[in-house]
C-alpha cells in the first residue's frame, strides 16, 4: 500500500516508533480487558435477572452492591456469578450478600 493509500485510509503512513508500537499494543491489551469485562458484567446481570427475577437495573444494582459489601471487585463478582450458574458453586462471602441484595430487590419490587 502506498503512503497516499495508507493516508486516505485513515493510516499513519510511515510504522509507529518503538516506543509508540509499546504503547498501541499495551492500549490494544487494556481495551480487550475492557470488553471482556464489560461482556462478563452483562451475563452476571443477566443471570441474576433471570435467577431472581430482577429488572436489567435490579440486576445491575445487586451486582455493584455485593461488589461493594465484600469489598471484591465488580468484575471478580461477576465472574463468580456466571461460574455460579454453571457449577452452583459461590463462596461464602458473596454467596451471603447475595441472597441478602436478593431478598431486598424482592422487598422494593413488593412495596412498588
Amino acid at each position: 500500500m502506498t503512503a497516499d493509500a495508507m493516508s486516505a485510509a485513515g493510516l499513519p503512513a510511515e510504522p509507529p516508533a518503538e516506543g509508540q508500537l509499546d504503547a498501541l499494543i499495551e492500549e490494544n491489551e487494556q481495551l480487550q480487558q475492557a470488553v471482556h469485562s464489560h461482556a462478563v458484567v452483562d451475563q452476571a446481570i443477566g443471570v441474576l435477572i433471570a435467577v431472581g427475577r430482577l429488572t436489567p437495573e435490579q440486576g445491575w444494582h445487586v451486582l455493584r452492591t455485593v461488589s461493594q459489601h465484600t469489598n471484591v471487585k465488580l468484575r471478580t463478582v461477576a465472574e463468580h456469578i456466571v461460574t455460579w450458574a454453571r457449577t452452583q458453586k459461590l463462596p461464602d462471602t458473596i454467596s451471603t450478600q447475595l441472597q441478602q441484595q436478593l431478598e431486598s430487590a424482592h422487598l422494593l419490587h413488593i412495596k412498588e
